[in-house]
């Protein structure tokens, strides 16, 4: 998998006065931590981690932080904080990663061959169980994603976790197996009745006259 470069600048303090100063700046405030070393304050770029956001594979690209061309470190995206109106990031967190380190990770799921499937073209409906799996491998041998082939699907068929195929290298975490999707068949729609009911009609009492 490639490696993306970042570059970042050091930052001394923390806090909230300290990170609004940083974000008015078009930054925003990050962490390094992880590999047995001490965490370090950074600050990135807004806009590339925007533009990072809006990329698939954010979790399992690997990065290479360039802290004010002094320092490197190899490092994940953990967390992204966001602002709660504007969805904007607001804060990152990186774990530092070696390439020899056995890391654990969940990697999404891509559905392909939905398109070309028999039980699809009946009218079949993919409900995913999972969008994520579990698996371990070294920083050099992660995957983007892993594939599910839907091209022959048939409704009811049912897609489980250890029937995906593996690059070198990687294997699942879990020791039992579980479904990740499966094909259903589309629920029959029921046309609610909405004509009003008639008011029942109450008998007229009538008088005798005396």
């Amino acid at each position: 998998m490639k490696t993306v470069s970042l570059n970042a600048t050091k930052r001394e303090k923390a806090g909230k006065g300290a990170s609004r100063a940083i974000r008015l700046k078009g930054f925003i405030p990050a962490v390094i931590y992880g590999d047995k070393q001490a965490p370090e304050m950074i600050a990135i770029e807004e806009k590339f981690m925007v533009a990072e956001m809006n990329k698939k594979g954010l979790w399992t690209r690997q990065y290479e932080i360039n802290v004010d061309g002094k320092e490197k470190h190899l490092v994940l995206c953990q967390d992204i904080q966001k602002h709660p109106v504007s969805n904007r990031p607001i804060h990152a967190d990186f774990l530092r990663i070696s390439k020899t380190a056995l890391l654990t990770l969940d990697i999404p799921l891509q559905f392909v061959g939905e398109d070309v499937a028999p039980g699809f073209k009946k009218g079949g409906v993919l409900n995913i169980v999972h969008r994520t799996v579990e698996a371990k491998c070294t920083a050099d041998k992660i995957p983007e994603y892993f594939t599910v082939d839907l091209s022959k699907a048939e409704i009811g068929d049912a897609f489980n976790a250890f029937d995906i195929q593996l690059p070198e290298g990687v294997s699942l975490s879990a020791k039992e197996d579980f479904t990740v999707a499966s094909v259903v068949a589309p629920q029959e729609e029921t046309v609610a009745d909405n004509t009003p009911e008639a008011a029942p009609v109450e008998a007229e009492k009538t008088e005798e006259k005396k």
